[in-house]
């Protein structure tokens, strides 16, 4: 059964910025998430997640919280869209 649903979420990451050579690569290894805007100097990036589901966009938003170096995440953007069935 496939999902008629999709989120879309904005992360502000604040984060050491002598951990940036390791964190960068790290956020980009989860699944669907881009780094549009970083500022290593001030230890901030800017952060966006997609996922299915509520749930499996949770356990991303947890993972980076958990990432080496990370001391604050802030969801600042959270956009959910349902869609109706698709009939070929």
């Amino acid at each position: 059964m496939m999902s008629n649903e999709w989120h879309v979420s904005g992360l502000m990451v604040q984060a050491r910025s002598e951990k940036f050579p390791a964190l960068i690569p790290a956020l980009l290894a989860i699944p669907e998430t881009e780094i549009p805007v970083s500022d290593q100097q001030q230890g901030k990036l800017v952060v966006l997640m997609q996922a299915e589901r509520s749930q499996a966009l949770l356990e991303k938003i947890e993972s980076v919280r958990n990432l080496d170096g990370v001391l604050a995440v802030s969801l600042v953007y959270h956009q959910q869209d349902e869609q109706g069935e698709v009939t070929p």
